[in-house]
C-alpha cells in the first residue's frame, strides 16, 4: 500500500479514461456517497473484518434514478439501451437511453466528494463512492482508530486526497465490488457486454472486498466498534447458491421449465408412459482396473465383473447416485452403462420428471443434450443457446441472459445429461484435445455464437466450460475409453429387470385380469422368453407378441422368432390402417398442438409434448393414401372388360400390397445393414430416400423422425436467425398463445429432422434380412456368397486381434443364421425371389453356414467367441418349430461333442438369456469342467448349470455359490446341495479383489464350523468331512497391490491356519512390512504342506526376516523361497545364513535387490557350502561390489545374478 499527497482537484493515480471499469447500465449519484449500506450485514456480508466507528449507521439502501437527500437534486442521467440489472428492483420507467458511455469527469468527481463532505462535518466517516459496482472508494479519516499498513500490494492502490473544508484527510481505497441488490440475496455474477465470466469464477459469487483489502483495512487491535461491526474475525467461504439466493425471474423460469418437464417427461412411447408403465430398474455401482498408463484400454475389460452377491450390495437409488443426500461423497463426473435396450434413456427421464417433482433438490438446472444434435454442423451456436435452445426439454425464455448469467454463476448447481450417444467412440472423439484457439475463445466469451455443437459438447466434457458442474453420461460398455477412464469418478451400470420386475411390468402392460394372467402362463412355459424379459426393450417387444397370441405353441423360442413376429405384427397393423383410410382428397384436419403423439421404442422418446407431429405424420398420410390409389386402380384395370367376383379382385389387390410392401422392406433392410456396418442408428443423411420408404417406414413404426432442432417462434429470442439459417428457412408461425412466451415449432422435415432406427434390435433383425435374402429390386446390389461369407461370425480370425464390434453387428450375425433356418413359408413377406430360386439360395447358404460353423476349433475360441458360437447354433436349431430340423440338428451336436474339457467363460458376463443358450448346448455334451468365475452369472443360472449330469466340476463366485447352497438347504434339496458341494473347486485361486478375501473367510468359516450359516441338521452330514474346496485348495495368490494389500492382509492372517494343504503362498507386492512378516510367522506353523512362499517386494526388514527365518526353518516341503527386493540388509542375511542348513528340502533362494553389503553375501556364500541341495541362490545388488560378487561366482556355481 502506498499513499500520495495530491492537490485537493488533483486525482493522481487514477486512470485517465476511468469508462472501463464503470458498469454500462448506469452511474450512481452523489447519495451513495453518504447511504451507503456499509454496516448492514444482512446486505452486505464480506466487509466484516473492516473497523468503522460505531456511530456510524446505515439508513437504507440506494436506487438510480432517486432524489438526493442532502441536494435535493434529482439525478437524471441517462442510461443504455440495454436492461440493466437493477430493473429487477424497481417499477419506475426508465428514460431512452444513449448509445454512447458517461466519462466521470473530474469536476463531477470533486462535486460529489465536495457535497458528501459538506453534509456532515462534525465527523467523518468511513464512505463509498459507486462509480458503478465494479469499483468502490473507500475513505478512511486519519484517526487513532485507523492505521494504514504499508508495504501490501493492493491493485488499484489506496489514493490520498485532501477535500476542501475536512478535518482530516481521508484516504480512499479502490476495490471491486458487486452491485447492491434491492432484496437481500447474493446477485449471480453476470457477464457485461457479452463479456463471460472467467472459468475459475463461475462457481460461487464474487465478494465485494479482496481479503487482503480487508486484513489491510482492519485495526491493529480490537476497538469497541470493530467488535460491534465485526461478528467474525474471518469472513466465511462463498457457498454454492441457494433456492433462496436465485433471483425471482430465474426462479419463475425453473419452475417454469419443472412444469414442462412434468407434462413431456413421462411420455415414453405411445400409449406407454413413465406414470403407468415405468418399474424402477436396479443400478449398480461398477469398480474398474487400474491398468498402465499407455495401454489401449477397453471399458469393458476394465470393468470390474462381480458377482450376483456382492452387486445386490452395492444397490443405487435414484438419489444416490450423485452422491450421499448430506451432500459429502458427491460425484461429479458420472458414466452410466448398460447395452441396447436396458433402460438408460427411460432411466434418465424418470431422473429429470424426478427433479421436477423436487425430488433431486440438489440441482437448479438439469439440461439434457441429446447426442443426435451433432448433426448439426454450423458454427452458429453458444453454450447459452445450446444450454436453453438445443437441449431436448427446452422452453420459451423471456430473461436469457439473466438465466444463463446465474448458470455461470452456480455451475455446481447445474446438472448436465449426455444421452443417446451409441458407443464409446464418440466420447473419445469429444474429449481430445481442441484447438487452442478455440479453447481460448471459449473461456473469453462462450456466449458468442459462432461455435458448433460439436465444439460446445467437447468443451463441456473437457471442463473447459461450467467446470464445477455435474456431468452424467450414459454409453454402452465396449469400445476404448482411455479419456474416459481417466476423467470419470463413478461408473453406474443399469441391472435389468428382475422376475420380479418382469411381472410387475406385465400387470402394467396388461390392464384386462385375464388378459394378464394369460400372458403370465404363456410366459413361465416359454422359458427363453421368459429369460429375455431380463431386458426391458425385449420385455416390451414379448408383450407385444403376447398381446396377440392365442395359443402357447405360437410363441417364438429364439430372439430371431421374436422379433420376426413383432415384425409381421406391424405389417400387418400398418395394412390395417391403409385399407381403412378413407379415399379422400382433402387432408384430414391437424390435432391442436397440445396434443402430443409420442412414437418410438423403449429407450427413445424424439418429439416433446409443444411438438405437433401430427403435421409431420400428415404427409406420410398423403403418400400411402397414394399408394393405396395405386392399388385400387390395379384393382380396377384387371376387372375392366371381365366378369370376375369380388373374392378375385380382393386376391389381386393384396398380391400388389405384398409386392410393394416386399419392396418397401427390401429397401429398408439395405439402409439398415448399411447402419449396422457404419455402427450407426441414424440412416444416411446424404442418401436420397424416396417418399414412399420414409413413409413406411415411419408409419410401420421401424423408423423414427428425431428433431434436431427445435425454433422458438419469438424474433426478440436470441439465435432465432441463425437456426433459421441453418435449417433452410421454415414456415411462418402462426401467432404467440401467450404474450411473453414463445410457441415451438417443428422445422421443415427435410431440414430438421433425421430419420433414425426405432429399436436396435429391429434394425439389426432387418440387416440380416438383408444378409441372408438380399433382393434383386433393392437399389444396391445383392449380398454375394464371398460378401456373406466374409460377413459370417469369426471369419476374420479366431483368437486373433479383431476390430471391436458393435453390439448390433453381432445380433445382425445372430439374425442371418437363424433367418436362414426359418420356416420358408413365413419368411415370403421378407424377399421377392421366385419360391425355387429362394429354396435354392437358402440350401446353398446353410451348407455354408454349417461348413464354417463345423470348420471352427473349439479349442481356439476365447470365452466369448464360444458364448456367441451357442448364440447362433441355438438360433439355427429352434427358430423353425423350436424341434430343429436334421442340418441345424446335426449343427447342435458337432458343437456340443467338440466342446473342450475345460469349459472357461471367465471374464465374460453371462446374462440370463445366455445361461439359457449355454444349458441347451451343454446338456447334449459330454462330460466337463466349467469355469464361471468373474462372469456375474446369477444365482438362479448358477443352480441351472450346476445340477447338470455332465458337469463334473464348476468354478464361481464363492459368495454367489453360499448362497446357492443355503437356497438348495432352505428348499431341501439335498441331493443338489450334496453336488453342488462335491463339485465346486477354488483351486487355484488368485484373490484380486478385497471381497474375495470376505468370500473366502465364508468359505472357511463353513469349513472349520462344518454347517452352513443358517445350516439345519439335515445338511451336517454332507460338510461332516468339511468343504472339499477348501480342502483342496492348493495354490493362493494374493494380488491385491501395494494400496489394498494392507487392508485385505489383516483378514488373511486368520484365514491361513486352516488352509492345511495349501502348497503355494504367493504374497507379492503386498507390503506386510515388519509387522506382517511375524503374523505371517505365526501362521506357517500350520502350513506344513507348504512348498511355495514368494514374499517380495513387501517392505520386509531385518527384525521382520528374524521372526519369519524361525518359522520357515520347520516347514519339511519348502523348496522355493523369494525374498526379492525387500529391505534386508546384512544383519538380516546373517539370520538367514544361520538358518539354511536346517531347511533340508530348500532348492531355490531369491534376495536379489535387497540392501545387504558383501558382509551379508559372504555370511549367505559360506552357509551355501552346508546346503548341498540347494540348486540356485540368487542375491546380486548394487551394494554388493563386483569384485566380491565375482569372487563368490568363482568359489560357488550356485550363485546367479538373476
Amino acid at each position: 500500500m502506498h499513499e500520495v499527497d495530491q492537490d485537493p482537484l488533483d486525482f493522481g493515480d487514477l486512470p485517465d479514461d476511468i469508462s472501463e471499469f464503470l458498469n454500462d447500465d448506469f452511474l450512481l449519484g452523489t447519495d451513495v456517497f453518504i447511504d451507503d449500506p456499509w454496516f448492514n450485514p444482512e446486505e452486505l456480508t464480506n466487509f466484516n473484518d473492516v473497523g468503522v466507528p460505531a456511530e456510524q449507521s446505515c439508513t437504507g439502501g440506494h436506487q438510480q434514478g432517486q432524489t438526493d437527500q442532502y441536494t435535493g437534486i434529482q439525478n437524471k442521467r441517462r442510461k443504455r439501451q440495454r436492461v440493466p440489472r437493477s430493473q429487477r428492483c424497481t417499477d419506475e420507467k426508465k428514460p431512452p437511453s444513449t448509445p454512447k458511455r458517461h466519462r466521470a469527469t473530474d469536476a463531477d468527481l470533486e462535486a460529489e466528494l465536495i457535497t458528501a463532505e459538506a453534509a456532515n462535518t462534525t465527523t467523518t466517516p468511513t464512505r463509498f463512492l459507486h462509480l458503478q459496482p465494479r469499483i468502490h472508494f473507500i475513505t478512511i479519516p486519519d484517526s487513532k482508530g485507523y492505521q494504514l499498513i504499508p508495504n501490501v500490494g493492493l491493485s488499484p492502490p489506496v489514493i490520498r486526497l485532501r477535500l476542501p473544508g475536512a478535518a482530516a484527510t481521508p484516504t480512499y481505497i479502490l476495490v471491486p465490488s458487486a452491485s447492491t441488490p434491492c432484496k437481500p440475496q447474493v446477485q449471480p455474477l453476470s457477464p457485461v457486454d457479452a463479456a463471460v465470466v472467467p472459468v475459475q469464477m463461475s462457481s460461487s459469487p464474487p465478494g465485494s472486498l479482496s481479503d487482503t483489502a480487508s486484513r489491510a483495512m482492519s485495526p491493529p487491535h480490537t476497538s469497541v466498534s470493530s467488535t460491534k461491526t465485526s461478528p467474525s474475525n474471518e469472513s466465511p467461504p462463498p457457498q454454492s447458491p441457494t433456492v433462496h439466493d436465485i433471483p425471482e425471474s430465474v426462479r419463475d423460469y425453473i419452475q417454469k421449465v419443472k412444469a414442462h418437464m412434468s407434462l413431456t417427461c413421462p411420455a415414453i412411447e405411445e400409449g406407454i408412459s413413465l406414470t403407468s408403465h415405468y418399474v424402477d430398474v436396479q443400478v449398480s455401482q461398477r469398480e474398474t482396473f487400474r491398468s498402465g498408463k499407455n495401454a489401449n484400454r477397453v471399458l469393458d475389460k476394465e470393468l470390474i465383473i462381480t458377482g450376483d452377491t456382492d452387486r445386490q450390495n452395492t444397490l443405487l437409488g435414484l438419489s444416490q447416485i450423485f452422491g450421499d443426500s448430506n451432500g459429502r461423497n458427491l460425484k461429479r463426473y458420472i458414466v452410466l452403462l448398460g447395452n441396447a435396450g436396458m433402460g438408460k434413456t427411460t432411466l434418465i427421464r424418470k431422473l429429470c420428471f424426478d427433479w421436477s417433482r423436487d425430488s433431486i433438490p440438489q440441482f437448479d438446472f438439469v439440461f439434457l443434450l441429446d447426442g443426435k444434435t451433432l448433426a448439426l454442423k454450423n458454427p452458429i451456436y453458444s453454450l447459452q443457446t445450446l444450454l436453453l435452445n438445443l437441449s431436448s426439454f427446452a422452453t420459451s425464455c423471456t430473461n436469457p441472459e439473466e438465466v444463463y448469467a446465474q448458470i455461470l454463476a452456480a455451475s455446481k448447481r447445474v446438472l448436465i445429461v449426455f444421452d443417446n450417444f451409441d458407443e464409446l467412440r464418440e466420447y473419445e472423439v469429444l474429449l481430445q484435445t481442441q484447438e487452442k484457439e478455440v479453447i481460448t475463445s471459449l473461456q473469453k466469451d462462450s456466449k458468442a455464437e459462432t461455435y458448433t455443437v460439436r465444439q460446445l459438447f467437447s468443451a463441456i466434457l473437457q471442463r473447459v466450460l461450467l467446470p464445477g458442474c455435474t456431468l452424467l453420461l450414459s454409453t454402452r460398455p465396449r469400445g476404448l475409453a482411455n479419456q474416459l477412464l481417466r476423467r470419470a469418478d463413478s461408473f453406474l451400470e443399469v441391472c435389468g429387470f428382475t422376475p420380479t420386475d418382469v411381472e410387475a411390468y406385465l400387470s402394467q402392460y396388461f390392464t384386462d385380469p385375464a388378459l394378464r394372467a394369460s400372458a403370465l402362463d404363456y410366459l413361465k412355459n416359454c422359458s427363453y422368453l421368459h429369460l429375455l424379459c431380463w431386458n426391458p426393450g425385449l420385455c416390451r417387444l414379448v408383450c407385444l407378441v403376447l398381446e396377440h397370441s392365442k395359443t402357447l405353441d405360437v410363441l417364438p423360442r429364439t430372439l430371431t422368432g421374436l422379433c420376426h413376429q413383432v415384425l409381421r405384427l406391424k405389417m400387418e397393423k400398418h395394412g390395417k390402417a391403409t385399407d381403412s383410410m378413407p379415399d379422400v382428397k382433402t387432408q384430414t384436419p391437424l390435432k391442436s398442438e397440445e396434443e402430443t403423439q409420442i412414437s418410438g421404442n423403449d429407450q427413445l422418446n424424439v418429439c416433446h409434448k409443444n411438438i405437433p407431429v401430427r403435421k409431420s405424420r400428415a404427409r406420410v398420410h398423403t403418400c400411402t393414401r397414394s399408394s393405396s390409389r395405386r392399388t385400387r386402380g390395379a384393382k380396377k384395370q384387371v376387372t375392366e372388360g371381365s366378369e370376375v367376383d369380388g373374392e378375385e379382385i380382393e386376391s389381386v389387390g393384396r398380391e400388389v400390397d405384398r409386392t410393394e410392401e416386399r419392396e418397401l422392406l427390401s429397401e429398408l433392410s439395405s439402409l439398415a445393414w448399411e447402419g449396422v456396418k457404419a455402427n450407426s442408428s441414424i440412416l444416411p443423411t446424404g442418401r436420397s430416400l424416396a417418399a414412399k420408404h420414409k413413409a413406411f417406414g415411419l408409419e410401420s413404426g421401424l423408423l423414427l423422425s428425431h428433431p434436431l432442432r427445435k425454433r422458438l417462434g419469438d424474433s426478440t429470442e436470441e439465435g432465432g436467425g441463425e437456426d433459421r439459417k441453418e435449417m433452410g428457412g421454415g414456415e411462418k408461425q402462426d401467432g404467440k398463445r401467450d404474450r411473453g412466451k414463445t410457441e415451438i415449432k417443428n422445422v421443415d422435415d427435410s431440414d430438421g429432422h433425421i430419420l433414425l432406427w426405432a429399436s436396435p434390435f429391429l434394425q439389426s433383425y432387418l440387416a440380416g434380412v438383408h444378409l441372408s435374402f438380399s433382393s434383386p429390386l433393392c437399389f444396391h446390389r445383392t449380398v454375394s456368397e464371398r460378401s456373406f461369407l466374409q460377413n459370417l461370425p469369426f471369419h476374420s480370425g479366431l483368437k486373433g486381434r479383431r476390430r471391436p464390434q458393435r453390439e448390433e453387428f453381432q445380433l445382425t450375425q445372430q439374425f442371418a443364421v437363424g433367418l436362414l433356418f426359418h420356416n420358408t413359408a413365413e419368411l415370403q413377406s421378407l424377399h421377392s425371389h421366385t419360391e425355387a430360386a429362394f429354396r435354392d439360395m437358402v440350401v446353398n447358404r446353410q451348407a455354408l453356414v454349417t461348413k464354417h460353423l463345423k470348420g471352427l476349433s473349439q479349442g481356439d475360441l476365447s470365452p466369448a467367441q464360444v458364448l456367441e458360437a451357442c448364440h447362433y447354433v441355438y438360433e439355427a436349431s429352434f427358430t423353425s418349430s423350436g424341434d430343429g430340423s436334421k442340418g441345424s440338428s446335426r449343427l447342435v451336436a458337432h458343437l456340443a461333442a467338440n466342446l473342450p474339457d475345460v469349459l472357461s467363460f471367465h471374464g465374460v458376463r453371462l446374462n440370463p438369456p445366455d445361461v439359457f443358450t449355454v444349458q441347451n448346448m451343454l446338456e447334449r455334451g459330454g462330460g466337463l469342467c466349467l469355469d464361471l468365475g468373474d462372469s456375474g452369472i446369477g444365482v438362479s443360472g448358477l443352480r441351472a448349470l450346476v445340477g447338470l449330469d455332465n458337469v463334473n466340476s464348476y468354478r464361481a463366485c464363492i459368495a454367489d455359490v453360499i448362497a446357492l447352497w443355503e437356497q438348495l438347504e432352505l428348499n431341501g434339496e439335498e441331493g443338489l446341495l450334496r453336488g453342488a458341494v462335491s463339485k465346486f473347486k477354488i483351486h487355484p485361486l488368485k484373490v484380486t479383489q478385497l471381497c474375495h478375501v470376505e468370500h473366502l473367510a465364508q468359505l472357511v468359516n463353513i469349513h472349520v464350523h462344518r454347517k452352513l450359516s443358517s445350516s439345519c441338521t439335515d445338511s451336517d452330514s454332507i460338510f461332516a468331512d468339511g468343504v472339499p474346496a477348501v480342502k483342496e485348495l492348493h495354490k493362493l495368490e494374493f494380488e491385491l497391490g501395494p494400496d489394498k494389500g494392507p487392508l485385505g492382509i489383516s483378514k488373511l492372517w486368520e484365514l491361513l491356519p486352516a488352509l492345511h494343504n495349501l502348497q503355494h503362498l504367493d504374497l507379492e507386492n503386498s507390503k506386510i512390512g515388519d509387522e506382517g512378516s511375524e503374523r505371517l510367522a505365526d501362521a506357517l506353523s500350520s502350513l506344513c504342506s507348504l512348498e511355495k512362499l514368494n514374499v517380495s517386494q513387501n517392505c520386509i526388514g531385518d527384525h521382520g526376516l528374524k521372526k519369519l527365518v524361525t518359522a520357515l526353518g520347520y516347514l519339511p516341503k519348502l523348496h522355493c523361497l523369494s525374498l526379492y527386493s525387500n529391505v534386508i540388509s546384512d544383519e538380516g542375511a546373517e539370520s538367514l545364513a544361520a538358518v539354511l542348513p536346517h531347511m533340508a528340502s530348500l532348492t531355490d533362494l531369491d534376495v536379489t535387490y535387497n540392501k545387504l553389503t558383501d558382509v551379508g553375501a559372504q555370511s549367505l556364500g559360506a552357509s551355501l557350502r552346508n546346503c548341498q541341495k540347494i540348486r540356485t541362490l540368487r542375491m546380486w545388488n548394487q551394494c554388493i561390489p563386483y569384485g566380491v560378487f565375482e569372487r563368490l561366482q568363482q568359489q560357488d556355481g550356485r550363485i546367479l545374478c538373476h
